[in-house]
């Protein structure tokens, strides 16, 4: 998944659009750090981290 399909799959969670490539980035970033260190797939890695960042956006929506 390149960056700009990752930003839009991003916004469709929550995230701001005028921060979703930058995060996105960083997200690309990190996943392909979870495939070396954690012996995952990219894919495997980029679904922990979205879910990861779902459940941030849903707490921060409740207020949490």
């Amino acid at each position: 998944m390149n960056p700009e399909e990752l930003a839009v799959a991003l916004e469709q969670l929550g995230c701001p659009a005028d921060r979703s490539l930058e995060m996105a980035r960083q997200l690309d970033k990190r996943a392909r750090q979870l495939m070396t260190e954690q012996h995952r797939t990219y894919e495997e890695a980029l679904k922990h981290l979205l879910a990861l960042m779902r459940q941030g956006w849903a707490a921060k929506d409740k207020g949490l």
